[in-house]
């Protein structure tokens, strides 16, 4: 006898994606589903940084003046670039402490090889990066062949590649560079005003195809996707700041060349991380050794590979703090550097616990800690207080991590 019930398909399944309405009505709820589960994204920090910047120019006007403004982009960029990189080692559940050493030695390489030995800027910008990756690639063994706990390395690394630091600058401890050189054209260069607009209109249009495209695909494949009013939206909501921070900039004296190269680093290692195999392994060995194991996934060469990240961005943000006051000292690459660093990508949104983060959150989260230091500089206030404004916002970030964990573990999916 012959079956004439017929059998669900897929399509039946409940909760599947035919089964959830299209549309908006599919977006909202696919948004509020995130949002219960855990999937905050970066809406806290770019609600904090909303904040800070309005009560920092409530206490004093002149602090989104264009000058100020241009001032901060520059800022930004030596902690940014070196905070893009921590981003890849914390997305695979480690740290790295050694980051600030490393960007002091590799300023310290270049400053020695061009000015005591008369080394070509270029040979020696390319060796100083080659000497970040280095120490990385050395982290990485430690970590992932011999299975030394990385805390332990990158400390180990911390105060062995200062000492080197220290030893490559010799007695005199400073070496002043070429105010008119390569390094220090990164910081003090600035583009026509012309290159920021058309800037901005190339990234909206891009940032527009890009969401219309993902779009399409999402709706092919039976899952909601955002209807065009939402990409509206979000499309008018990035062209609108994009567009006033270039008229800010283009008062005072243009695009920054280091703004610039800033945001490429950002976006190209995000497309790195989001649209490449290799990215795609990065967030799953955060997401669980074991199953990335499984999958096929070199767990030993992706550890490794993470911390030569780091160590080459960290040498690259070293290189934009040198020209930032063109000189190299026993100093580069400590005080509260590290500190900083790991305050700025947790706060712009990076999990400690690993497999959740972007290249974005490092530049979110150096905003919101440069945006403090400034403004309390702009307002005269001691430099104890922002160390406790700091400590106080990357505690609210980690607690806000923490939560969003347990909300995903929750929901079945971390």
């Amino acid at each position: 006898m012959t079956d004439t019930h017929p059998t669900p398909g897929p399509t039946a399944r409940p909760g599947g994606p035919s089964t959830r309405p299209r549309g908006t009505a599919g977006h909202t709820e696919e948004f509020r589903r995130r949002v219960r589960s855990g999937e905050i994204g970066t809406v806290p920090v770019v609600v904090l940084l909303v904040l800070i910047w309005t009560t920092f120019q409530l206490l004093d006007s002149s602090f989104l003046a264009p000058r100020n403004l241009s001032t901060l982009s520059v800022d930004i960029v030596g902690m940014g670039m070196i905070a893009t990189g921590l981003v890849f080692v914390l997305l695979v559940g480690e740290i790295d402490l050694s980051v600030g050493s490393v960007s002091g030695l590799a300023a310290a390489v270049f400053a020695v090889l061009n000015v005591n030995h008369g080394m070509t800027e270029w040979l020696a910008l390319v060796l100083a990066v080659l000497t970040g990756a280095a120490t990385g690639l050395v982290h990485g063994f430690f970590v992932a062949r011999i299975g030394v706990p990385a805390f332990v390395v990158t400390l180990a690394g911390l105060l062995g590649w200062n000492g080197l630091m220290l030893f490559l600058l010799g007695s005199a401890g400073t070496v002043n560079l070429d105010d008119e050189g390569l390094v220090a054209t990164l910081t003090n260069h600035y583009l026509p005003d012309l290159v920021a607009y058309g800037l901005v209109v190339l990234g909206v249009v891009a940032y527009l195809l890009s969401s219309w495209r993902h779009q399409r695909r999402r709706v092919a494949a039976g899952l909601p996707g955002r209807p065009l009013g939402a990409v509206a939206v979000r499309t008018f909501l990035l062209a609108v700041p994009a567009l006033a921070a270039a008229l800010a900039l283009a008062d005072f004296e243009g695009l920054p060349l280091a703004l610039l190269l800033f945001l490429v680093v950002v976006v190209g290692l995000d497309h790195v991380l989001r649209r490449t195999p290799y990215g795609r392994k990065v967030y799953a060995l955060g997401g669980g050794v074991e199953s990335a194991r499984r999958a096929g996934v070199d767990v030993a060469w992706v550890r490794m590979s993470v911390f030569m990240v780091s160590g080459t961005m960290a040498a690259i943000g070293g290189l934009f703090l040198a020209s930032r006051i063109t000189s190299v000292s026993q100093a580069s690459g400590s005080g509260d550097l590290l500190m900083n660093v790991i305050a700025a990508v947790v706060i712009g949104g990076t999990s400690l616990f690993g497999g959740r983060g972007s290249t974005w959150s490092a530049l979110l989260g150096v905003l919101v800690i440069q945006s403090i230091t400034f403004g309390m500089v702009l307002l005269g206030i001691q430099i104890a207080v922002k160390f406790m404004i700091t400590g106080g916002i990357l505690l609210a970030a980690v607690v806000i991590d923490s939560l969003s964990r347990q909300q995903l573990k929750a929901h079945g999916r971390a």
